[in-house]
């Protein structure tokens, strides 16, 4: 069975990261997958120390992702870029978890402003020799786009993250044969 983790850079509270790889992770399900949510906020993952093997949880998170057959990295916009909690966590990652790995990006920007942070996050990923798929979701104005209850208001965008979900297990499928 195909195996996707999402990877939720976002340690806020009702995080609209979190609730729109949730949708995303729910297309994967239903297009036959094995998922997992990584809550970066939820982790003891301390600052990433490069003469230091493990630290906290980061054998267990970089195995998940390295048994993974596909990801759905997912981060709020801060500053122009990705959260420096996903940046720590991509620093304990390396082509070793990437190798053959789709990888669907997805960015919540509080205003309207979240290219950047894709091209970031695709610079990075495929530095580590990681497959991202054409389809990526921004969404602006997040916490407008989705409701306290991790709904979409808009029927457009659901479509378009549930679309990267599926889009992940057909490349991830495709990688693996």
């Amino acid at each position: 069975m195909t195996r996707i983790v999402a990877i939720s850079g976002s340690r806020r509270d009702g995080s609209t990261t979190r609730a729109a790889l949730r949708v995303a992770l729910d297309a994967a399900v239903d297009a036959g997958a094995d998922t997992d949510l990584i809550d970066l906020g939820a982790v003891d993952l301390p600052l990433y120390h490069p003469n230091e093997d493990v630290q906290g949880d980061s054998e267990g998170l970089t195995r998940q992702v390295r048994e993974a057959d596909g990801v759905l990295a997912g981060t709020p916009v801060y500053r122009g870029s990705y959260s420096s909690t996903f940046k720590n966590f991509h620093d304990f990652c390396g082509s070793e978890e990437y190798a053959n790995t789709a990888v669907g990006l997805l960015a919540t920007a509080g205003g309207g402003s979240y290219g950047g942070t894709l091209e970031h996050l695709r610079s990075t990923f495929r530095n580590v020799h990681a497959w991202t798929v054409p389809h990526e979701v921004g969404i602006r104005g997040a916490s407008s786009a989705i409701d306290d209850e991790g709904r979409f208001r808009d029927d457009d965008l659901r479509e378009r993250t549930e679309r990267l979900g599926r889009i992940v297990v057909e490349h991830a499928e495709r990688l693996r044969d």
